[in-house]
């Protein structure tokens, strides 16, 4: 399919800036394969309904002609499933499981693949520095979750943790 045949939706609602767009971008350029697994959706008109962002990155790398399978129509939606699959593509349910993120994946892997990982300095966590006149230091950390405070150990490379009262960390370096 010629690229410019496509046409972007003026009403699209959602952006994507900076380095996020340059994120997509590289991710199109070392993963093409993934706009077959998520193919752009078009109407009967040939506006893009979904993947108006990876559109404009396809164009940014340059590209004239897809893969047909990187497109599907969806042409039997009436007028208002148009407006709402619009909406309800674009928004992310659920949450993400930061256990197993911290478990299976790199920390810059998820960042540069456009996972927006918990910021713990950004956070309203309270960190106090106690030190016990010893080799050790010790920090106490309260985290909002498990999740959270197993992200922290592994960002950190902490070794030795203890758990107390369910949302309370000691680190020891």
């Amino acid at each position: 399919m010629n690229l410019s045949e496509l046409k972007a939706n003026p009403r699209n609602p959602r952006l994507i800036k900076d380095e996020r767009f340059k994120k997509l971008v590289q991710s199109i350029k070392e993963f093409p394969k993934m706009l077959e697994l998520r193919p752009i959706i078009i109407d009967k008109d040939d506006m893009i309904l979904a993947g108006n962002m990876r559109f404009k990155a396809l164009k940014e790398l340059g590209y004239k002609d897809i893969e047909d399978a990187w497109v599907k129509r969806a042409d039997e939606l009436t007028e208002d499933e148009i407006k709402r699959f619009i909406i309800v593509d674009n928004v992310g349910f659920g949450e993400d499981d930061y256990d197993i993120l911290a478990a299976d994946y790199e920390t810059d892997d998820l960042l540069d693949w456009g996972v927006e990982l918990p910021n713990p300095e950004d956070s309203d966590n309270d960190i106090s520095y106690v030190d016990d006149f010893s080799n050790n230091v010790n920090f106490i950390v309260k985290c909002e979750n498990l999740s959270e405070m197993e992200f922290l150990q592994k960002k950190l490379h902490v070794e030795k943790t203890s758990i107390e009262c369910k949302q309370l960390i000691t680190l020891i370096r």
